[in-house]
């Protein structure tokens, strides 16, 4: 059996217990691991980590030598994993040390019973869509795309900036924002939900066009098919704005035209047999949650 790939972030002392148990199940199981350097050096320093522990960096990682990529942290941390698994297709489990958790859906308290149930095999594999920006500059370089959303955002001014949006060619609208979401299906319960975004099955075949804080009331968020080329043109008393894929950013400026399209990779994710994205839904929503039911 081929090891697992870890990565993380720093996360809280009141962890600690919960996450040394996890590393001692793996041990006591004989799971063979390595984790990502940054992430190895903080676990030293925060809970006596191993000093003889296998690490990898962004720099040597292949993902052809890991079976799964292990994320430690909240969904920040399981989209930071996406840039070194690119179109590789190694899938990702979310061990979720945040707050909700969509994407990284397994809680510290129930680590060692999905840890189990891997081992075993006992688990699935989801496929999720990425899109992906392309613009004159190449921003981002061969990191553009995105598992939940592009983002164009205003920057360097408190008043809102205007985003024409073409789909297939066709104008859709002249959004009056603070800026607007082209979301996924994964994304659909992120950033786009916030907003107002509807929530959509990670199996449909769509984008979601989200405007953010519009000042048109009628305006609402829109539904297209995954198959459409969306364009972005911005407008704005400032010459920059922020545009995001995920957890990266960057500025551009307003000659900037943004082609938002489905990617020609997925993202694989791990799905435990007992877990499923609507029982996900109603636990993180606490849908359901009445003395009647």
């Amino acid at each position: 059996m081929k090891p697992f790939a870890i990565y993380g972030r720093e996360f809280a002392e009141e962890h600690n217990e919960r996450i040394i148990e996890f590393f001692e199940f793996l041990d006591s199981n004989g799971a063979k691991y390595a984790i990502y350097q940054p992430f190895a050096d903080f676990l030293q320093k925060q809970i006596g980590l191993s000093n003889q522990v296998d690490v990898y960096t962004k720099e040597n990682f292949k993902a052809s030598q890991y079976q799964i990529m292990l994320s430690i942290g909240g969904d920040g941390t399981m989209l930071d994993t996406t840039t070194f698994i690119k179109n590789s297709k190694l899938p990702i489990l979310g061990l979720n040390t945040g707050r909700l958790g969509f994407l990284s859906s397994i809680n510290l308290e129930d680590m060692e019973e999905a840890m189990a149930q891997v081992l075993k095999g006992a688990y699935m594999i989801d496929t999720r869509t990425v899109l992906k920006a392309e613009t004159e500059e190449q921003h981002f370089g061969d990191e553009n795309f995105a598992l939940n959303e592009l983002t164009i955002h205003k920057k360097d001014t408190q008043s809102m900036i205007v985003v024409q949006v073409y789909v297939d060619g066709k104008y859709l609208n002249t959004y009056w924002a603070d800026g607007i979401i082209i979301a996924t299906p994964t994304g659909s319960t992120a950033y786009s939900l916030s907003c107002g975004g509807p929530i959509i099955l990670p199996s449909s075949l769509n984008f979601i066009i989200t405007p953010v804080a519009n000042h048109n009331l009628t305006v609402r968020p829109v539904l297209i098919s995954d198959q459409s080329v969306i364009t972005l043109k911005m407008e704005g008393r400032s010459a920059n704005f922020l545009m995001s894929m995920d957890s990266r950013s960057t500025t551009i400026n307003e000659d900037c035209v943004i082609t938002v399209m489905k990617n020609d990779f997925e993202i694989n994710l791990v799905r435990l047999k007992s877990h499923s994205f609507l029982k996900t839904l109603r636990h993180k929503l606490h849908w359901g949650y009445d003395r009647r039911n």
